[in-house]
């Protein structure tokens, strides 16, 4: 499940559900979000890291392809003046 959290973002960009700056803006709620979900690991603090640094590096994963996908979409709109 959390390896679907690239998917996640870059779905919800795609949609225009949410920006990518305003994905930016929320990095350190994620952060904390991603060690909260990192403390439901059993073990000590590194096992907890081990799992919390992934999940916030998908997040970051997500947002690159974000940004991608979202300068592709402003493209295609400036190319179709019917669209506009």
């Amino acid at each position: 499940l959390v390896f679907e959290v690239p998917v996640v973002v870059v779905g919800l960009v795609k949609l225009g559900l949410v920006s990518v700056r305003k994905l930016t803006e929320f990095r350190r709620y994620v952060i904390v979000g991603a060690v909260v979900l990192g403390a439901f690991t059993p073990g000590d603090v590194l096992a907890q890291l081990l799992a919390a640094v992934p999940i916030w590096l998908l997040f970051e994963l997500g947002l690159l392809v974000s940004r991608w996908v979202e300068k592709k979409t402003e493209d295609e709109e400036e190319e179709d003046p019917v669209a506009g």
